[in-house]
């Protein structure tokens, strides 16, 4: 099987995990009925006045710029600060996606004037103290995704925090690089510190204390955390960081969990993109690919994008950063979920790869290349007569979140304070329509629905559920204010054990490493950067 072949399935495969999760109903849908409240909907910002939404016990305020539009010869610069407005800017409907395929946006988009942020803060007067912020960066592997596609209501009035969810580029408008070009292979990157010196200098208008900022996200969102917590230019932007299904210690050769590349390997793809895009030979390669249109620019994109190091936003690979000690010291909390990899292997099964006893060194060879690798896993991971398809997603689950979690705890645990979960809801409400080849569990994102409502709506959940719902917002939100999860009315969290969330059991746990195979995979060679 070659590696546009791998490729492709990957990108089928997390389309069916992702792609109904938020389409199911329109962001722009609100997500209660709005309602007359005390608190102004109008708000001053140093750029203009915007015009938010009344709702019952919050307050929206969508799709403000926080940076210039990067269209024309700002395709592929830094982001430039956002110009004023004279007058009310309406604020009570999200702003476009950033161009990308269609998937988790229906349809997709192709509006490069799409760096914009939402708000979402309680009602009331302005309060006595400040509120604590979480800015929230989205997943979809650096190529898909809207700030927009996650309410934040919930968390907000719940936890008595102010939520900022953020679009930034992705794809190759975002993670381009290529030989000469300033900003290669992070410009999303810059994107997402851009929002962050807007909350800095805005956030108080809304409530919110530009001192006390949390930035949060989930894969590739977690990730982007990640590599925040590396960048020197993000120094003093945030205060502490959530990071989920996002490892930092992630690995480029393995093709699920989200990771970073060095520049040459961002310039060689680069190069590709722009042959595929007909400005291979042109005397100015640049200059073409600024004039071409975005559906073909999207066209010559390969699956998802990966941020470049060795750049100057991103010196080092953050798994090595982390390993040395060089990142931002902040408190952390981190985790994944118990059964990360089964919506990808359902995925890859669906679109024809079925994983039996016979077909199960080739399907391992396919996605675990390196030599000796395979036959390692499959004697580790025997597959038997009918559980294919857990066994290939427990393996890809092991190997991409679970493990380099594990890793990425005991590295940051050295030097600051980390708070780990396991989201163990192993009936949590489905991403996806249609009926899975085997039971899920808890797979990658489906922690999202406790915290947030995709798409503007809420999912079906049991009382128990809800319940489970409510104690994480507690557990984000207290972090977010005090840097330590624990509060009076939710289960003790320890900074030495992991914390298993499921519905009625919210107990610590020392097994994980145990139950995810992390002595085999931590056995196999890894690179120098001490990811893995």
């Amino acid at each position: 099987m070659t590696m546009h072949r791998v490729l492709t399935i990957l990108g089928c495969a997390l389309t069916a995990v992702l792609a109904t999760a938020w389409s199911a109903a329109p962001p722009t849908q609100p997500a209660a009925r709005p309602t007359q409240a005390a608190a102004p909907t109008t708000v001053r910002t140093h750029h203009g006045l915007v015009r938010g939404a009344a709702h019952d016990g919050y307050r929206t305020f969508e799709g403000i710029p926080y940076a210039a539009p990067p269209v024309g010869r700002l395709r592929w610069a830094p982001p430039r600060p956002a110009a004023g407005w004279s007058g009310v800017r309406e604020a009570t409907r999200p702003a476009s996606a950033c161009p990308q395929p269609a998937g988790e946006v229906p349809g997709g988009s192709t509006d490069e004037d799409c760096l914009h942020l939402n708000v979402t803060t309680p009602d009331g007067a302005r309060p006595a103290h400040p509120r604590p912020v979480v800015v929230w960066l989205h997943g979809g592997g650096f190529t898909t995704g809207a700030g927009s596609s996650y309410d934040a209501h919930r968390m907000a009035t719940r936890g008595g925090v102010v939520v900022v969810t953020v679009n930034y580029r992705l794809g190759a408008l975002g993670f381009l690089a290529h030989t000469g070009l300033p900003g290669s292979g992070t410009f999303g990157l810059a994107d997402q510190q851009a929002a962050l010196r807007w909350v800095r200098a805005e956030i108080g208008a809304f409530g919110g204390d530009a001192h006390q900022v949390t930035l949060a996200g989930e894969s590739a969102g977690g990730y982007s955390v990640c590599a925040q917590l590396a960048s020197p230019a993000s120094a003093g932007l945030f205060d502490r960081a959530i990071i989920e299904s996002g490892p930092c210690t992630g690995r480029a050769d393995r093709p699920f969990a989200p990771s970073a590349v060095p520049l040459s390997t961002a310039r060689a793809t680069g190069t590709d993109l722009a042959a595929k895009a007909g400005c291979g030979s042109a005397r100015d390669v640049m200059a073409c690919l600024r004039r071409a249109p975005v559906t073909r620019l999207l066209a010559a994109q390969e699956g998802d994008q990966q941020p470049a190091y060795a750049t100057p936003l991103l010196p080092r690979d953050p798994g090595a950063a982390i390993t040395s000690g060089r990142f931002h010291h902040v408190p952390v909390l981190l985790g994944s979920n118990h059964d990360e990899g089964n919506g990808w292997a359902a995925g890859i099964i669906q679109a024809g790869n079925p994983v039996t006893p016979g077909t199960w060194l080739d399907v391992a060879a396919t996605f675990f290349p390196s030599p000796g690798e395979a036959k390692a896993i499959v004697r580790e991971y025997p597959v038997h007569r009918t559980d294919g398809g857990p066994v290939f997603g427990a393996v890809i689950g092991d190997a991409n979140f679970a493990c380099p979690t594990a890793r990425t705890d005991h590295l940051l645990s050295a030097q600051v304070p980390v708070w780990r979960y396991e989201f163990a809801d192993e009936h949590a409400p489905p991403l996806t329509s249609g009926t899975p080849p085997f039971p899920l569990g808890a797979p990658h994102a489906s922690e999202l629905p406790y915290l947030f409502d995709l798409g503007g709506r809420p999912r079906d959940l049991t009382a128990a559920q809800h319940r489970l719902a409510d104690t994480m917002i507690d557990y984000w939100t207290a972090f977010a204010r005090t840097a330590d999860p624990n509060g009076p009315s939710s289960p003790h969290w320890s900074r030495r054990t992991v914390q298993s969330l499921a519905p009625d059991h919210i107990v610590a746990t020392g097994t994980t490493r145990t139950r995810h195979h992390c002595g085999f995979w931590n056995g196999l060679t890894t690179p120098d950067n001490g990811s893995g």
